[in-house]
C-alpha cells in the first residue's frame, strides 16, 4: 500500500533520514519505534508532503514525492500530528467538520461523523464546547477523529499519548485497534514502545536517522536489543 525507497531528508547540514525503505501492508498496523530525535515525525511528514525529501514514496504504486499536501490528503494518506494541533476556538464539532473540508459527499460525512461519536462518546457530550476547553486526552480524540473525517485509507498517527495519563493512553491504544479493525490501515509513531509493539503487525526502529532492526511487533517486543533499549530492562 505504501512503500518508501531510500528516502532521505536533510536539515541544513544534517542528515535527518538515511536512506529509509520501510512498507505499508494494507489492513496493517506498522510502528516506527526509536529515541526522541532519531527522525520518527520526519518520516510522517516526509510522507504527508510537509518536508523536502528525496528517494521515493510509492503511495499506492504511484510516487506522490513533491506532491503537494492536500492532494496526498485527498487521495486517503491522512496525518494527526503530534501534539494535537485543535482550532482552540472552534467548537468540537467544527474542528471535526474542518476534517472533512475537500470531501462532497455529504452523506459519507455524515456517516463517518456519527462513527467518530461511537469511537469517541466524550466528543459527542461536548459537540458545542470549545477545543481549547478539553483535556488533553479529550483534544487528542479530537485530532484522531479530525483525522478520520477526511476518509483516510491510511491514517498516520504521530505520538498519540504523548503526555496523556496511561488510562487514557490505554483507551487511544483500544480505538487505534477499533479503527484498524473496522479497515483502515495505521502507521503509528509512538515513545510509549511497549504500547506499539503489542498492537503492531510490523515494526522497524529508527535510530539516528536509519533503520536498524525490522520484524513482526512481537518478535521485536521479545527482542533483547529493543528491550534494553526502549523496554527499560536489563
Amino acid at each position: 500500500m505504501l512503500k518508501t525507497k531510500n528516502l532521505s531528508v536533510f536539515y541544513g547540514g544534517i542528515h535527518a533520514l538515511r536512506g529509509i525503505d520501510i512498507e505499508v501492508a494494507a489492513g496493517k498496523i506498522v510502528t516506527l519505534i526509536g529515541a526522541n530525535g532519531a527522525g520518527k515525525s520526519t518520516m510522517l511528514n516526509s510522507v504527508a508532503g510537509l518536508v523536502k525529501s528525496s528517494g521515493a514514496i510509492l503511495w499506492e504504486g504511484e510516487d506522490i514525492l513533491g506532491r503537494d499536501t492536500k492532494d496526498i490528503v485527498a487521495s486517503g494518506l491522512v496525518l494527526v500530528p503530534e501534539g494535537r494541533h485543535v482550532f482552540p476556538n472552534l467548537t468540537v464539532d467544527e474542528n471535526l467538520r474542518l476534517g472533512a473540508y475537500f470531501r462532497k459527499d455529504s452523506a459519507g460525512v455524515k456517516r463517518d461523523r456519527e462513527r467518530c461519536f461511537e469511537l469517541f462518546p466524550r466528543l459527542k457530550e461536548r459537540v458545542r464546547q470549545s477545543a481549547g476547553t478539553l483535556s488533553g486526552g479529550e483534544q487528542q480524540m479530537l485530532a484522531v477523529g479530525r483525522g478520520l473525517m477526511a476518509s483516510p485509507r491510511l491514517l498516520m498517527l504521530d505520538e498519540p499519548s504523548l503526555g496523556l495519563a496511561p488510562l487514557v493512553s490505554n483507551m487511544i491504544f483500544d480505538i487505534i485497534r477499533e479503527i484498524n479493525k473496522n479497515g483502515t490501515t495505521v502507521l503509528l509513531i509512538e515513545q510509549n514502545a511497549r504500547s506499539a509493539l503489542e498492537i503492531a503487525d510490523y515494526a522497524y526502529v529508527l535510530e539516528t536517522g536509519a533503520i536498524t532492526m525490522r520484524d513482526t511487533g512481537a518478535a521485536l517486543l521479545n527482542d533483547d536489543r529493543v528491550r534494553r533499549a526502549y523496554l527499560g530492562e536489563d
